[in-house]
């Protein structure tokens, strides 16, 4: 059987997991924040899409959250695959990163503001959402597959794979959105409160990035068995 040798709580590993995971709960305080300061004005707001922070005087706090976010993020993915969990060339893992580059094309090119009309950042702004929205579900159903029935970490494989099912559900309102405008013309983001949909949406996605980071934390800090069928790489694993 193939093994990990210990690993020390303050190992590298241990470190950059706990980071990742403390850089997604602080997108979330940040985030969560601007959404209090709107709420303690008018709940009517929330209607807004999220990433409208980003025209007004709060766009450092938002930039800063999604930054974090996928700073994380990589971390995380980084910790998985240092730790054989995943491949860096596996669907999970391309998945995942695919979800952190939507991220980073959400920062560096904001949304439209409609006051001046369509813009090129917005349709890249726009693309970047989908792309991460897209992602993430698939990220975290194909990086927990292979380890829902592991004797070690099949509990932390079932609620990432769990919270990636139930992100993926939250998605589809936006899909039946297109539809309807496919279909009857109605523009898509009318069909819904698209800000309540969007914060539903987001909220189930950064806690499955949040289950897998405690996954990689989990790993990071002790061994565990290659689960059956599911051979692995690592340069510190030994035959016995």
């Amino acid at each position: 059987m193939l093994t990990d040798g210990p690993a020390t709580t303050r190992s590298p590993a241990r470190v950059l997991a706990l980071s990742g995971a403390v850089a997604v709960v602080l997108t979330v305080v940040l985030v969560g924040g601007l959404d209090l300061v709107r709420l303690s004005d008018s709940a009517h707001h929330l209607r807004r899409t999220i990433s409208e922070y980003a025209l007004g005087p709060y766009r450092w706090v938002f930039d800063t959250g999604v930054v974090l976010l996928v700073l994380g993020s990589l971390a995380i993915l980084a910790v998985l695959v240092g730790r054989g969990v995943t491949r860096w060339n596996s669907a999970g893992a391309i998945a995942f990163a695919a979800w952190s580059v939507g991220l980073t094309l959400v920062v560096v090119f904001p949304k439209n503001n409609w006051a001046v009309g369509p813009s090129m950042s917005g349709s890249i702004h726009r693309f970047g959402s989908m792309l991460a929205f897209v992602s993430l579900p698939i990220a975290a159903m194909l990086l927990a597959r292979p380890w829902v029935r592991d004797a070690a970490w099949g509990a932390h494989a079932r609620r990432a794979f769990g919270f990636g099912a139930l992100s993926a559900l939250a998605f589809t309102p936006l899909l039946y959105a297109l539809l309807v405008d496919a279909v009857t013309g109605t523009s898509w983001w009318r069909v819904f409160p698209l800000g309540y949909i969007e914060r539903v949406l987001v909220l189930t996605e950064v806690v499955a990035v949040f289950v897998v980071g405690v996954w990689a934390c989990a790993v990071s800090s002790r061994p565990r068995p290659v689960p059956a069928g599911q051979p692995r790489y690592n340069p510190s694993s030994t035959s016995r």
